[in-house]
């Protein structure tokens, strides 16, 4: 395994030690500068929402944090030889509508050549210093509240078979499209005690750093857990991205089951998410109040599970 080498810095509030989405650096006593970047192929066959996709996914990290964006560089890989500019500058344009939507600038970028298309974005964003929702601080007694339902994978997977029907494509996409950043308000209008974005490691690997990082147990509550339609049952007939069974053997033995957890739920825990929803951990007096606010903005929400200490910390158990 490749080790990067340590970053020791008064002044570096949040680097490599506990995964977290960002890192955060310290300006003065009242500014914080969150720095992110995510870039990747192509999710959807619209390249104009495969911009507006991959500019989400890119500015939740900074949401997630508990951050404001405030500029973006665009990172890009594309066959300029092949002559399609026309689709290169459709991407270009979603991804620029969604950082203009967030209320940020786009303010220039880097391209290379490359035979398969790339895109993505590096992000900086602020947050008070004494306000960072960092993943390494949830607390035993917090309940975990989940944004965005799982399945974006097998639904990808269930579009390359032919198998996903066109209305499930599109409520995937727009889901995977839209900002996190009305969560990111309520949580912190709440107080939320920490926060992850839910992405390529999926629902039980982005809760293991949780729980990892902050010294707990956490249980998870499958009959709680939001997914998307069919996919369950896409997932029963074995439509699931090589990231899903990346993130079953990574995790290993950290992650146990219920024995009443049928196999595609919890196949569903491990699905690699692009630009998935938040999860985050409110103590359980706020829980109500924080479902309510989301509710509020038009976001899809849900109580998933709870915190604890003293026992097995770093592991996950799923209960039905």
């Amino acid at each position: 395994m490749c080790h990067l080498p340590d970053m020791k810095d008064a002044r570096l509030l949040v680097g490599l030690e506990t995964s977290d989405d960002a890192g955060v650096y310290l300006l003065n006593e009242d500014i914080a500068l969150i720095q992110t970047l995510d870039f990747f192929t192509p999710i959807v066959d619209d390249p104009y929402r495969f911009g507006q996709i991959a500019a989400a996914n890119a500015l939740s990290d900074v949401y997630a944090m508990g951050g404001r964006p405030l500029t973006a560089l665009n990172i890009i890989a594309y066959p300029t030889k092949d002559g399609d500019l026309e689709t290169l500058a459709r991407i270009l344009t979603g991804g620029a509508d969604k950082v203009k939507e967030a209320g940020a600038l786009i303010v220039g970028g880097h391209s290379i050549e490359d035979k398969e298309p790339k895109y993505g974005l590096s992000i900086s964003g602020v947050v008070h210093p004494d306000r960072i929702t960092r993943n390494s601080t949830a607390r035993p007694g917090n309940r975990l509240v989940l944004t965005k339902p799982l399945g974006t994978g097998v639904v990808a997977t269930a579009v390359k078979a032919k198998l996903a029907p066109p209305e499930l494509q599109e409520q995937a996409a727009v889901q995977m499209a839209t900002l996190n950043q009305a969560a990111s308000v309520a949580m912190q209008e709440v107080g939320a005690d920490a926060c992850t974005d839910i992405t390529g490691f999926g629902l039980l690997g982005h809760t293991y750093e949780m729980a990892k990082g902050s010294g707990v147990a956490i249980i998870i509550e499958a009959h709680r857990v939001p997914i998307l339609p069919l996919t369950l049952e896409f997932a029963a007939m074995g439509l699931l991205p090589g990231g899903a069974h990346a993130n079953r053997s990574y995790l290993g033995n950290a992650v146990s089951f219920d024995q009443d957890v049928p196999l595609s739920v919890q196949d569903l825990m491990f699905d690699p998410q692009t630009s998935g929803g938040l999860l985050i951990a409110v103590a359980a007096e706020k829980v109500t109040d924080l479902l309510e606010r989301l509710r509020q903005q038009g976001v899809s929400a849900a109580d998933i599970g709870r915190v604890e200490g003293g026992i097995n910390p770093g592991t996950i158990h799923v209960e039905p």
